[in-house]
């Protein structure tokens, strides 16, 4: 009986969608989803109906494309007229899996509705994303001018070539809090038909040449494109992976360093230059990203070590933090650790988001001997900067940020 079945699991088992409790595996079979959605339709325990939407929304969770299932536009139909939260978000997640354009058509509204909270705008944006419909982009390049949407849209957007979006991020681009600049950059930075644009807006002064920080620079090379290569040549410099005196260098930064007498920097301005350059990444006190070591508890007190660490990356290469360069059928070209992959699918860490992406979209993954942390940071600071950088990291506390800074 329907009325004792209340495991989500044990009702897909029993239907067949799901081969065990621990392996979800969709059945290739429409009839299996045909059943399982004359179950939910016919339930007359809203309780039953949920349980059975958590079911089968676990077993294609993460899969698009699927062919609409017998029955679903009125199982649609019914939680639409009545169900409580849970189950309208379920049905919505489950329409997206099923390409309902009923689905599709709320997840515009939301995505777009101003009075809608940022949390359900952005959760319906991430949900359409998943479908990678081409139509997407106009509503993306309306959403990244909402502060509110404005994150989400433009990773979205780096994985459509849109025409027009290239002069749009770049006309958001001064307007913009730094945060969601460095998104705009890194959408950018993803596709060669983004990055020249990019770069000749830096050559004009949009952009200031100091916003292209030494891993843009890596993930604009890794696009291996011959004539933006000679560009960021000309523009920017020229970029080695390994430096061929690390004694010569770590003395020349040291100098830089002891100029600047017994109290060499300033430690907030430090923290904004580290803000700036280093904590996409790092995680240091109360604040950074997780892609490399939280530097909290390292051996901050020691110039030297500082100093190795920050000019020399690929001296010595934990495996966890050698970077990809993963290559994608949409001519996006992307720079990260690879954290898992399977038949299915392979999840990647990027400088500002993880990833999941679709084993079908990868052309191919190639592993580098080098960390993920890219040389030349220290090579766009002020010689000031650098003495602010170093002293700040040398703190073994936090330290306020100066009145002026955001």
């Amino acid at each position: 009986m329907i009325s004792t079945l209340r495991a989500p699991f044990a009702l897909l088992i029993s239907v067949g969608l799901l081969s065990s409790p621990l392996t979800l595996q969709v059945s290739a079979a429409e009839t299996s989803l045909a059943r399982v959605v004359s179950l939910a339709f016919s339930a007359n325990d809203k309780e039953v109906r949920r349980d059975v939407l958590r079911g089968l929304e676990a077993a294609v969770r993460g899969r698009t494309g699927l062919a609409t299932p017998e029955g679903w536009e009125a199982l649609e139909e019914a939680v639409g007229q009545g169900g409580d939260a849970e189950s309208l978000a379920l049905v919505r997640s489950l329409g997206v899996a099923f390409g309902s354009r009923r689905a599709m058509d709320s997840l515009r509204a939301t995505a777009a509705d101003t009075n809608a909270s940022p949390t359900d705008r952005n959760a319906a944006l991430a949900a359409l994303l998943r479908t990678r419909d081409a139509s997407l982009a106009g509503l993306l390049l309306k959403l990244a001018s909402d502060s509110a949407t404005r994150v989400a849209a433009v990773r979205g957007l780096a994985g459509f070539d849109a025409p027009g979006t290239p002069e749009t991020l770049l006309k958001l681009f001064p307007e913009i809090p730094p945060a969601d600049q460095r998104e705009v950059l890194n959408a950018l930075a993803s596709r060669p038909s983004y990055a020249r644009p990019l770069l000749e807006a830096v050559r004009s002064g949009v952009v200031p040449k100091t916003a292209l920080t030494a891993d843009l620079v890596r993930q604009l090379r890794s696009l291996k494109d011959d004539r933006l290569a000679a560009n960021l040549t000309e523009i920017w410099g020229v970029v080695k992976e390994t430096s061929p005196d690390m004694t010569a260098e770590i003395e020349r930064v040291k100098r830089v360093y002891w100029a600047g007498g017994s109290t060499p920097g300033d430690a907030s301005r430090g923290r904004v230059v580290f803000n700036q350059v280093c904590a996409q990444c790092h995680h240091l006190f109360d604040f950074g990203g997780q892609v490399g070591p939280d530097i909290t508890g390292a051996n901050r007190g020691d110039l030297d070590y500082l100093l190795q660490n920050i000019l020399f990356p690929n001296a010595v290469i934990p495996n966890e933090y050698r970077a990809s360069t993963v290559e994608l059928k949409d001519e996006r070209v992307l720079t990260g650790l690879v954290r898992s992959q399977d038949a299915n699918s392979v999840v990647v860490q990027t400088a500002t988001e993880v990833l999941t992406l679709p084993r079908a979209e990868v052309v191919k993954i190639t592993g580098s001997e080098i960390s993920m942390m890219p040389e030349g940071l220290v090579a766009g600071l002020s010689e000031t900067q650098i003495r602010d950088l170093l002293y700040y990291l040398g703190r073994p506390g936090q330290v306020p940020l100066p009145g002026n800074a955001k």
